[in-house]
């Protein structure tokens, strides 16, 4: 990018300033078209279901791509001067063009599936075809498939490995995770929106400590979009806190990991990427046998409302104990075992039933602090967030010697 990129980041800093405007003006002024559209949805967890506006990711999605639409010859107007431009960065356009393509094929996918209600394979398959122009972007403009082996595998595997191929499954796959991430990290107000803000403003704060360092114009690229995300989910953020007023919807799930995968593959950095998503790789973990089925999973994983004391508290599935597999039956035995999952048995009309608290990050800290009320869950687990950031700063600069020379 520019040799000094202070004026094109202090413009998009204050672009993002007034998409953080847009947002808190618009989500309001639209609310009355999403209701007559049929775009909403009900609070599961209020004593009074009244409608909840859904799928506002869209209009902070939308601010956002205008914010970098305009952006996009800022960073090249030393190329409007002719003495300062050599030749013209066509390689840093396509990947400005590119990311923008992938954010914005995934904000559209997104609403489609807000509006038409997607199964859940169709929610694996909409992040892989969106990364393609992503990862072609990258095979144009790098094509680099090299890693660099951490030390304990150095002689086994030498000093580098190629990957080829499999290199771009990674990234395929981390557009995925990314995206999905967010999504089944949810249910209560202010979840979603409230993790990607302490995700970005960790990207944002480690871009800054590397603006220093050997690939200074990849972490400008990243604050070039982090910047304008953080804001325009902020103002999001604003009107999706207890008590939401609106849902965020899957388009902001989608939208957000979008964002995050793009900075983090074409900024060179998705491994110190995924270590900000330390509590979405614990919850995704966690879920796993309900995400595969194993165990049986119902559409709404979310906490249930206590109407008698205001609290939430773990959700149930329930199922026969005889339709459970002999794998289902042996991780319910080693989960109750480890006490990291309350499983209940009994019998009823029709026969043997068992149940078990569904497996989610949310259902798990209830399950260790007892009954909680919604905003302090939502603050809690945004805590944990903060912590998962803090941690993954003391890998990438602490221990990360134990793996790489720095």
């Amino acid at each position: 990018m520019a040799a000094a990129p202070a004026v094109p980041l202090l413009i998009n800093l204050g672009g993002s300033l007034l998409g953080f405007a847009a947002t808190l003006a618009l989500i309001p002024a639209f609310k009355d078209r999403f209701l007559a559209a049929r775009l909403f949805g009900e609070d599961l967890n209020k004593a009074s279901r009244r409608p909840v506006p859904e799928a506002q990711g869209v209009i902070s999605g939308a601010v956002f791509l205008i914010i970098l639409f305009c952006f996009i010859p800022v960073p090249f107007l030393r190329c409007f001067v002719e003495e300062q431009c050599a030749a013209f960065p066509h390689d840093e356009f396509v990947e400005l063009i590119g990311s923008l393509l992938a954010i914005c094929c995934m904000i559209f996918l997104g609403f489609a599936d807000d509006v038409l209600n997607l199964r859940w394979r169709h929610k694996l398959l909409l992040p892989t075809m969106a990364s393609l122009p992503l990862l072609m972007v990258y095979f144009t403009n790098f094509g680099n498939t090299t890693i660099v082996v951490p030390k304990p595998f150095r002689l086994l595997l030498g000093m580098h490995l190629d990957l080829g191929i499999l290199y771009y499954v990674y990234m395929g796959m981390l557009a995925v995770f990314c995206t999905n991430a967010i999504n089944i990290l949810a249910g209560i107000n202010g979840i979603e929106a409230g993790q990607s803000l302490v995700i970005a403003a960790s990207i944002i704060v480690f871009n800054m400590v590397e603006l220093n360092g050997d690939y200074r114009d990849d972490h400008v690229f990243s604050l070039y979009f982090m910047i304008p995300f953080f804001f325009t989910t902020l103002g999001l953020f604003y009107h999706n806190w207890y008590p939401s007023r609106v849902f965020v919807g899957d388009t902001f799930c989608y939208f957000a990991g979008m964002t995050f995968a793009v900075v983090g593959i074409l900024g060179h950095f998705s491994k110190t990427m995924l270590l900000f998503f330390i509590p979405q790789v614990l919850n995704f973990i966690y879920s796993l046998p309900q995400l595969f089925h194993v165990i049986p999973c119902p559409r709404h994983r979310l906490p249930r409302l206590n109407p008698g004391t205001g609290k939430l508290e773990m959700s149930y599935t329930k199922f026969k104990t005889k339709s459970l597999s002999a794998l289902g039956t042996n991780i319910l035995k080693a989960v109750k075992f480890l006490r990291i999952v309350d499983v209940r048995s009994g019998t009823d009309e029709d026969g043997e039933y068992t149940e078990c608290n569904n497996m989610t990050l949310i259902n798990f800290v209830i399950k260790l602090i007892g009954p909680t009320h919604e905003r302090n869950l939502t603050l809690l687990l945004l805590l944990i967030q903060v912590l998962g950031s803090t941690i993954a700063f003391s890998i990438r600069y602490q221990l990360v010697r134990l793996f790489y020379d720095v």
